[in-house]
């Protein structure tokens, strides 16, 4: 083997191993999941709301003018009772805790969750009709203060897709709780401003880290289980967090909220 194709085989296997480092990595960071195309409609959509909303001399956030969404509902209405699974994941927890019990779940009914932040109250309601099985696994980890002292790591303000994400106690945006379950979704599927839904890190990993559409999701595909949607003075304590920005991460619009959202402690009415 001449010296040349001996130095260009170990430059393959260097650049291999490097893809696979990254593609790790990519797979790790479960916020990945929530994503939007960049095409050029984007561009022209960023360029269009400058000139509507202009610069300074307004004190609400540009995420204020998107019209409250009405909660999802689905076509065709579920069985009254639907099996739910949640199967160990390889990744362990990021805060130890109970799968829920598998089994016949109602798919009826509401629920109450209440989020005392750091911004102050978020009341959420939780569908059953919509998602039985993140309802009932939801319930079950703020039953066992999972989501008790943990930061919403992640905020969006882009156009196409203003989210505020929260749900992994360790901030990375790779935690759960140890275990999935499969999604709940339906092709009608569409996000709104006061949507809840599920984020994942592919089709059927959802665990614990959630988001909440407090403005413009049009670039979401339905992908991710809607379960729910929040009260919209929730939502005006998160158009004032949006507007104070990002420190970015994955983008100019993409990071770690610069007003921190700390959920102190999560309570269920049901």
């Amino acid at each position: 083997m001449s010296k040349k194709t001996h130095q260009q085989q170990l430059a393959a296997r260097k650049a291999k191993r490097q893809a696979e480092r990254e593609a790790e990595r990519r797979r790790q960071r479960r916020n990945v999941g929530i994503t939007v195309t960049t095409i050029a409609l984007v561009v022209v959509v960023v360029v269009g709301a400058f000139l509507v909303f202009g610069v300074g001399g307004d004190d609400e956030p540009a995420a204020s003018t998107v019209p409250l969404a009405p909660a999802p509902t689905r076509a065709t209405p579920l069985p009254a009772e639907v099996n739910c699974t949640y199967k160990k994941s390889s990744e362990p927890a990021a805060k130890k805790v109970n799968p829920p019990a598998d089994g016949e779940t109602k798919a009826s009914g509401t629920s109450k969750v209440d989020l005392n932040t750091s911004i102050g109250e978020l009341q959420l309601t939780l569908d059953s009709a919509l998602a039985p099985c993140t309802v009932k696994n939801f319930l079950s980890l703020v039953s066992q203060k999972y989501f008790d002292d943990t930061k919403c790591h992640r905020l969006t303000t882009g156009a196409g897709l203003q989210v505020l994400q929260c749900g992994d106690p360790t901030g990375t945006g790779s935690g759960g709780p140890g275990y999935s379950f499969a999604d709940e979704v339906f092709p009608t599927l569409k996000y709104g401003r006061s949507t809840l839904a599920m984020a994942n890190s592919g089709p059927n990993t959802n665990g614990s880290q959630f988001f909440i559409v407090y403005g413009d999701a049009s670039g979401l595909t339905p992908q991710y289980t809607a379960f729910g949607t929040i009260d919209e003075a929730g939502l005006k304590l998160i158009d004032k967090v949006a507007e104070a920005g990002v420190d970015p991460q994955n983008g100019p619009d993409d990071g770690a909220p610069k007003t921190p959202v700390e959920i102190k402690s999560a309570t269920s009415a049901a």
